[in-house]
């Protein structure tokens, strides 16, 4: 039995990969300073694996920013407006950066490649772009390089690699009359080379990544599989390929993986436990399961107990050699090391006891072989016992359960998920109430928090000056965007949000049910990192937790002044999610907080109240068979946190980086008043499926992308707003 790792945080536990890149881009620092930041990280990353016992340790998990840019890279696979940068003049690095952010210098004008979710994770990757006559070749030696470095230092790793057929999917056409899936020929012989490098360097096991086989896939994609994989086997029979699937179970696919000619399966027990008994009886004689059996996606303890029973079935149907133990995914989804949690007042000893990081779990991956494989060690059987131990005392904790939540939960009725009248009499009592002109124009919340801001909060919060203090410079930060949008004529204001760390741990905070931490950041895109917050009880809104800065800018302006809040789905994802009840129990609990503060908004003066949702999209289920259930639950908890208001205030949302297509008729169901689209970076294709589907209420078309420095010209946002009216009526 073996144990295996299928990829490591790259942000660093002190986010140092974050902070080198920054300065990078803003010129404080040259790129060898930031390669080197790379290579300690990368260095310190295996160490600690090495340490804790892991068998299988991978390389090429590493990225300066996305592993499908990467993979974009390494094929060749670069857009043609890039091709000014891919003279000598520039580096790699340059324009590796500018197809993830663009690049506006040196008299050129350079958009970035669209950005999207990664399944139904909060994390984004970079779209590959394809041309029906795309041409692929090798043209990135990371994959190598970083094998080889680890190897230097007597390591030797198992380096992972999206899968061909994966690789393909995640990309889009950016013209019609062709299939992506068209281009696996073309594709195919780069990724051999690669492998054939690899080999002549001495790997022995290949991780290729391919998500898409627990999706629901077409006869097409089911044929492809087959061509890449018995294609690869057939050239480098040698090389141990272990393939690995994640964040769904593989139903119907199950015959179709078993029959790939390959080492290794990788499968999530943790999404689907219930697929390991008939890969079991199917498994042939010849294939390794790697159970993934710790969650990457989460970060509570794993049940020792529960686990070892999946084990013990699968060594008693296959035998012990033939399994590997691994997490569930790749570890990037959760934070470093919870030995860094060492305030107590930001995360209190008894609910820390309960977590589990990905340094954790490492240990915990170790602790399971050794415990299946009958290793009586003193430590061991300690580490089992302090296991029980914990999960016994959360399950009986105070801390969990609240019953008037729980009363409140339980009486939610029709009347609570629906507006007083339908949107078109709203609607025209908004514009009369609004009096807005027929473009009205607006942001979507937030404004940058400069640096001073970031030193006001931690001067603040180290005690260093009084509360009254703090506030009376938000104020005036406020107040100066305040003057600043009525400066430059926008029709709807925000306030700025100044007083806020995150869009999701802002609310979090002020909740019961939340706990934090100190050191719990994950990457969601490039240098970008979050901290979720963790939602261990039944979740419950004490007091106002916006309103008064919400007053505060409507009472500096004659101008309508946003009320900003985040929606209960997306509170949801973007946290660590209790997993002692159904997350749709959480979600309504969240929803009935909002909508508390959803009506002392609407009591304290302010018309207009977005209410975001930006990862009702990253939450829909991975197969088809199970989207009605989530979107009734999602949009139910919208409705319920929304739909308490008069007629006259107007309710946006906002919804970025989504594919519509599949859930337009939920999003209508959903009945804001308005709803904001980021639509610049897919040049206003992401509003299709709103006027294919003739969206019935107010559309916002975002045309300037925040997520890259690039700053669009006027004539180009008036081009994307010109695409928006062929789509979307003006009236």
């Amino acid at each position: 039995m073996k144990t295996h790792n299928l990829g490591y945080p790259r942000i660093g536990s002190q986010r140092e990969l974050k902070k080198a890149s920054e300065k990078y881009w803003s010129g404080k620092i040259f790129l060898q300073e930031l390669l080197d930041t790379g290579k300690r990280l990368r260095l310190e990353n295996w160490g600690l694996q090495q340490n804790a016992g892991i068998d299988l340790i991978p390389s090429n998990d590493f990225s300066y920013y996305d592993q499908v840019l990467d993979m974009t890279m390494a094929v060749g696979a670069i857009p043609d407006r890039y091709q000014p940068l891919q003279s000598n003049a520039y580096s790699e690095q340059e324009l590796y950066f500018a197809m993830a952010r663009g690049y506006q210098k040196e008299g050129l004008d350079i958009t970035a490649m669209e950005m999207t979710k990664w399944f139904d994770t909060n994390y984004h990757y970079i779209v590959p772009e394809f041309s029906k006559d795309q041409t692929f070749q090798f043209s990135s030696t990371k994959v190598l390089d970083e094998f080889r470095e680890a190897k230097e230092q007597g390591i030797l790793t198992k380096p992972v690699i999206i899968g061909p057929v994966s690789y393909l999917l995640l990309g889009k056409e950016k013209e019609d009359g062709f299939d992506r899936l068209d281009l696996l020929d073309r594709l195919l012989p780069v990724y051999l080379e690669l492998l054939g490098q690899l080999q002549e360097l001495g790997a022995e096991w290949v991780q290729l990544d391919e998500p898409f086989l627990v999706m629901d896939l077409a006869p097409k994609a089911k044929a492809a599989y087959r061509d890449a994989y018995y294609e690869i086997q057939r050239r480098f029979p040698s090389i141990k390929t272990l393939v690995a699937t994640y964040f769904e179970g593989l139903h119907d696919n199950q015959d179709l993986a078993m029959s790939l000619p390959i080492h290794a399966l990788h499968l999530d027990l943790i999404r689907d436990p219930k697929q390991l008994d008939p890969i079991l009886k199917k498994a042939p004689e010849n294939l390794m399961l790697s159970l993934g059996l710790v969650d990457g996606r989460n970060i509570w303890k794993n049940d020792f107990d529960t686990t070892l029973e999946l084990v013990q079935k699968a060594i008693n149907k296959i035998g012990k050699e033939r399994i590997l133990i691994a997490p569930s995914c790749s570890l990037i989804h959760v934070p470093c090391d919870l030995d860094l949690e060492t305030n107590e007042t930001v995360l209190t000893p008894e609910i820390k006891t309960w977590l589990a990081f990905a340094r954790q779990k490492l240990d915990e991956v170790a602790v399971l072989k050794a415990l299946a494989t009958g290793e009586d060690h003193p430590m061991v059987l300690s580490q089992f016992e302090q296991n029980k131990r914990s999960a016994e005392l959360r399950k009986a904790s105070k801390l969990i359960h609240n019953p008037q939540v729980k009363e409140r939960v339980s009486g939610i009725g029709e009347r609570d998920t629906k507006r007083a009248n339908v949107f078109s009499q709203r609607s025209e009592l908004q514009h009369q109430h609004l009096n807005l002109p027929l473009f009205p124009t607006t942001t979507i919340g937030s404004f940058p928090q400069t640096p001073e801001i970031r030193q006001l909060r931690a001067k603040f919060k180290r005690g260093e000056f009084s509360r009254e203090y703090y506030e009376a410079e938000l104020e005036k930060a406020t107040l100066e965007v305040v003057r600043l949008q009525e400066e430059i004529d926008l029709d709807v204001l925000v306030h700025g949000e100044f007083e806020r760390n995150d869009m999701v741990e802002y609310f979090g905070e002020q909740l019961e049910g939340f706990a934090f931490t100190k050191n719990g950041w994950v990457q969601s895109y490039g240098s970008r990192c979050v901290k979720p917050p963790v939602i261990y009880g039944d979740v419950s809104r004490s007091h106002a937790m916006t309103v008064d800065w919400s007053s505060y800018a409507q009472s500096s302006t004659d101008k309508i002044v946003k009320g900003m809040l985040t929606g209960p789905v997306t509170i949801l994802q973007w946290s660590f999610v209790r997993d002692d009840q159904p997350r749709e129990q959480t979600c309504l609990q969240i929803a009935l907080a909002i909508r508390d503060e959803v009506l002392d908004l609407e009591v304290a003066g302010i018309k207009a109240i977005q209410v975001d949702e930006p990862a009702i999209r990253e939450g829909l289920p991975l197969r088809k068979s199970g989207w009605d259930y989530y979107l009734q639950w999602a949009v139910k908890a919208f409705k319920v946190a929304t739909s308490g208001v008069k007629d006259e205030t107007q309710i946006h949302t906002h919804m970025c980086y989504s594919e519509f297509n599949d859930i337009i008729k939920s999003i209508a169901k959903m009945d804001a008043d308005v709803i904001t689209i980021e639509c610049s970076r897919s040049q206003m294709e992401l509003l299709d499926a709103f006027g294919n589907f003739n969206y019935p209420n107010e559309i916002g078309p975002g045309v300037y992308d925040i997520h890259s420095p690039r700053i669009p010209s006027q004539g180009e946002m008036v081009a994307l707003l010109k695409k928006a009216m062929i789509v979307i009526p003006t009236g």
